[in-house]
Parts: C-alpha cells; sequence; structure tokens
C-alpha cells in the first residue's frame, strides 16, 4: 500500500466515526475545559475524547496498517494516537502542537485529574490532526513512496 492510499483510508475512517466539526467541536470542549480548570469536564472528556482517535487508529485502520507493513501500539505520550512502526522506523502521531512559550495560558498548563496535561500544547483541530498523522506516516514509507505525496 502506498503513502498516499494509506493517508486517504486514514482520513475517511476518521471521517466514517465523526465528521470534522464534531472532532472540532470534541477538541474544543476539552480545550475549554482545561481553560476553566473544570476537573469534572474534563474526566468527562478526555477519555472518550483520546479513545476514539486511537480506537480508529487501532481496530478500524487494522487491515490498512497491516497492509502497508505498518504496526500499531500504544502512545507513550499522554496524548499520543499510537506508536506506529515500519521497517525499524517508528513515529508517534499526537494531538497537540506545541505552543510558543510567550502564548501559554491556562488551559495549556494545567493537569488532569486524570493523567494528562496540556504542558505548553494546544489541541490541534481536525485537519490540523491530519496533516499531523500524514507527516508522521511519511517516515514508515519507502522513499519513493514518499516523494509521491506532495
Amino acid at each position: 500500500m502506498m503513502l498516499n492510499e494509506t493517508i486517504a483510508h486514514l482520513r475517511a475512517a476518521h471521517l466514517m466515526v465523526r465528521d470534522a466539526e464534531e472532532w472540532d467541536a470534541l477538541s474544543a470542549a476539552l480545550t475549554d475545559a482545561y481553560g476553566a480548570n473544570d476537573e469534572d469536564l474534563i474526566e468527562q472528556l478526555q477519555p472518550p475524547f483520546l479513545q476514539s482517535w486511537r480506537t480508529v487508529t487501532r481496530y478500524v485502520l487494522r487491515d490498512t496498517f497491516d497492509n502497508a507493513g505498518i504496526s500499531v501500539a500504544d502512545p507513550n505520550d499522554p496524548w499520543g494516537i499510537a506508536i506506529l512502526t515500519s521497517h525499524g522506523v517508528a513515529a508517534e502521531p499526537v494531538l497537540c502542537t506545541n505552543v510558543p512559550a510567550g502564548l501559554l495560558s491556562a488551559s495549556t498548563t494545567m493537569d488532569s485529574p486524570i493523567g494528562g496535561t496540556l504542558a505548553g500544547r494546544r489541541l490541534m483541530t481536525f485537519p490540523e490532526t491530519m496533516d499531523h498523522y500524514a507527516e508522521s506516516l511519511r517516515p514508515l514509507f519507502s522513499e519513493l513512496d514518499a516523494r509521491q505525496v506532495g
């Protein structure tokens, strides 16, 4: 399976579960909960948010990743989706991006009561997450396959 095809399957699988607006609304609600220091809401929203991303990767995309020769393991980062490995190369797509130190706010520094923290990061939008995920996949494919994405 080629990189472009894998990325197309990745996007389609996530959009079968929720449309982009729903993914973005969940991300925004969780960000707002962190901003408000609402531990109860964080505890309510964070596990299903993370589990949705992880379940699509581990189960819905199982055949896609198997066909591409990519193994899927549990993430190390609290905001990680999975650890993807192929040909001795590993990548861990995450749901957050780093925030420059001068732009940090309470929503990016508060610890979650269930073990996660945004700690200098912000949750990405659905399109940002898909772009990051695609970039995370690129090193897992051969050089020839990787050149096909542009």
